[in-house]
């Protein structure tokens, strides 16, 4: 279920329009912070990397219950690790994503992924729409739609899954993986098949 933020706009002369958001957002790192200040006017919690910790974690349950959290780690394997850790720990957070595109280094030296890399557009973009783990949920949406489309079983699966990804906001799955995604995100299937028709169309155009 897509969530909008309770966030609020203030002009500001000479420094365009600031973006509150009411939940504290737990990332990776301070860079992370950095970015994500830059971008939104809000209060972060840093896991220091996948070294988090019950400290860590505490303080995360204590903001979870008085203000909400949303989960924004980097689109790489400790980051998802960290998501999940969090996830066990911490039932209700909210969860925002990037795109591994959208958070790779613009650096030819480095080829790191991470918010900080991010622009502040990006990120913007992906604070406004978050999602809720929803428990037991049951989806319209089921694995023959996965391979009807193709983001499963075909050779272009990875990528279609990758924009896929990208236009619903829920980061980036494998095949066994999207599926889960999109029921705990409770994804309709007329969301899923207008958000997929837009991936197939650009498709086209790229060819």
């Amino acid at each position: 279920m897509i969530l909008w933020l309770e966030y609020y706009f203030f002009n500001q002369v000479g420094r365009g329009i600031s973006m509150r958001i009411k939940e504290i957002i737990v990332v990776e790192g301070r860079d992370d912070s950095t970015k994500i200040h830059q971008a939104v006017d809000a209060d972060t919690i840093e896991t220091n990397g996948s070294a988090i910790n019950q400290q860590t974690l505490q303080q995360i349950k204590h903001a979870q219950a008085k203000r909400g959290v949303i989960i924004f780690t980097d689109p790489d394997y400790p980051g998802k690790r960290i998501r999940h850790i969090i996830e066990q720990a911490v039932p209700g957070c909210k969860h925002a994503f990037l795109t591994r595109e959208k958070a790779r280094s613009k650096s030819t030296r480095q080829k790191s992924l991470g918010i900080e890399h991010a622009s502040v557009a990006d990120i913007q973009h992906a604070l406004a729409d978050v999602y809720e783990i929803m428990e037991h949920t049951i989806s319209d949406i089921d694995q023959r739609d996965l391979i009807e489309y193709g983001l499963i079983g075909s050779p272009n699966s990875r990528l279609r899954r990758a924009k896929l990804g990208e236009v619903l906001q829920i980061g980036h799955t494998n095949g066994k993986q999207l599926l889960k995604r999109l029921t705990m995100f409770e994804i309709k299937k007329e969301q899923f098949e207008q958000a997929i028709t837009h991936v197939l169309r650009e498709e086209k155009e790229d060819v």
